[in-house]
């Protein structure tokens, strides 16, 4: 079994809850087991225990620590227990980040009250990955509506930011995310530095589409390599973004929920958010759903062939076709389909192959 850990940091509004997401899905289709330590200082402030209700901002920094380490060691001893030969912990904020929130003089006591010199705070992370706020260089974009628990300003926001690269910058594996491209290349950026981290090869980059024959789905059952998830998602009323989405994934009776919003910029830039969502967010969610947008349910099989991934989508209506699609390094490299699957033809660029259009059938 491999375990490795690495840490999402980053000043406000930089994209990080974005970028878990793309994490998830990115690492997932690599064969990890992928578990989340949330951030402790969101649970905290969003439950009521913050710097300025507890009686001196020392004493949070103890409980917050505290929670933050205890955390991690729960979720290691959990990953031990599991059958899977890559398990990767992605700590939604980890223990230096508080550093950045405290004075010399408080720093020195709460690593003495938790026991632990800043060198094996450091070596608790095998790399740290710090998205740069957009109050620097895609100011823009700079929003506080997405985090109950964020009250930066924007030039607070920059100076937080400087000091959470400082609090990290012992760490021999510490790489800085800016926003020098657009939205969906810093993410792009992201994931190709964890693949690094974690000695995979690049990341996908050219996304194509195929219309085949419906596949034989107990044949896929019985392929060791092939994964199956139940999809489900809904449509919201989008005011200023053009699609609004919610989605639940299924896998062997355990759920991931998920929120998209997606904006087109030009012809060919789109800026799409995505996040996270708990299961209580997304049912509230349900109530809001677009009434004359029908809900999308899909079976999708994930299956690895040939050093080439694909996903396999199953949709209620049909029952002599299915769609395929699969991720390139090269616009120009070969598809090698998998025996299974028997292609009709390409579908990449015909409108009535997207899910909005889909959606329409169900």
């Amino acid at each position: 079994m491999e375990i490795r850990k690495i840490v999402i940091t980053g000043g406000p509004s930089a994209g990080k809850t974005t970028g878990l997401s793309w994490i998830q899905n990115s690492f997932t289709k690599l064969g990890y087991t992928v578990l989340f330590v949330p951030e402790t200082a969101t649970e905290f402030i969003s439950g009521g225990v913050t710097p300025w209700t507890c009686g001196t901002n020392l004493e949070y920094q103890k409980v917050q620590m505290t929670l933050q380490l205890e955390k991690e060691r729960l979720f290691e001893q959990a990953a031990r227990t599991m059958k899977a030969d890559k398990i990767l912990i992605v700590c939604d904020r980890g223990a230096l980040d508080n550093k950045s929130y405290m004075n010399e003089e408080e720093y020195a006591e709460v690593l003495r009250y938790v026991g632990q010199s800043e060198e094996e705070l450091l070596g608790r992370y095998d790399a740290v990955f710090h998205m740069v706020t957009a109050a620097k260089g895609a100011e823009q974009f700079y929003t506080r509506e997405n985090n109950r628990a964020r009250y930066e300003a924007v030039e607070e926001a920059v100076r937080q930011d400087d000091r959470l690269i400082e609090a990290w910058s012992g760490h021999p594996y510490l790489r800085v995310i800016d926003n020098s491209v657009d939205f969906y290349h810093k993410l792009r950026r992201l994931i190709a530095e964890i693949r690094l981290t974690l000695g995979e090869p690049e990341p996908l980059a050219i996304e194509r589409k195929f219309l085949i024959a419906y596949p034989d789905r107990d044949r896929l059952e019985r392929m060791p390599d092939c994964r199956r998830v139940e999809i489900r998602q809904f449509y919201l009323p989008a005011k200023t973004w053009d699609e609004i989405r919610i989605r639940q994934r299924e896998e062997n009776g355990n759920y991931i929920y998920y929120k998209t919003l997606k904006r087109r910029l030009s012809e060919f830039k789109r800026l799409e958010v995505e996040e996270r969502l708990s299961q209580g967010e997304f049912q509230s969610l349900l109530r809001e759903v677009d009434p004359d947008k029908k809900p999308v349910s899909k079976t999708r099989y994930c299956l690895s062939y040939e050093g080439q991934y694909f996903e396999i989508d199953l949709y209620p209506f049909w029952k002599d076709q299915a769609i395929v699609e699969i991720e390139l390094s090269d616009k120009n490299a070969e598809v090698v389909f998998p025996p299974e699957l028997k292609v009709i033809r390409e579908v990449t660029k015909d409108p009535n192959y997207k899910n909005a259009a889909l959606a329409k059938l169900a």
